[in-house]
């Protein structure tokens, strides 16, 4: 059984970096820039799409279940 990974994963092929945090600070700024200029409708809907083609691509029942167990603490 797949168990959601809580680590930093962040990666792209090829690259190097200096510094650890490097890959999860270019993930935030691509994420921060394809919201930038949209309404706050637009912006739910591209979180919803990026959500389900995500989940499709991870696939695992198992895994996607115990991710949305722990977004959805707290809140």
């Amino acid at each position: 059984m797949a168990h959601l990974n809580l680590k930093p994963n962040f990666s792209e092929p090829g690259a190097r970096y200096f510094r650890a945090f490097s890959p999860g600070d270019d993930f935030y700024e691509l994420l921060i820039d394809t919201h930038r200029d949209l309404t706050d409708e637009q912006s739910a809907l591209l979180n919803a799409r990026l959500i389900l083609l995500l989940s499709n691509h991870i696939g695992d029942l198992s895994v996607l279940r115990e991710a949305m167990t722990l977004a959805r603490e707290g809140v």
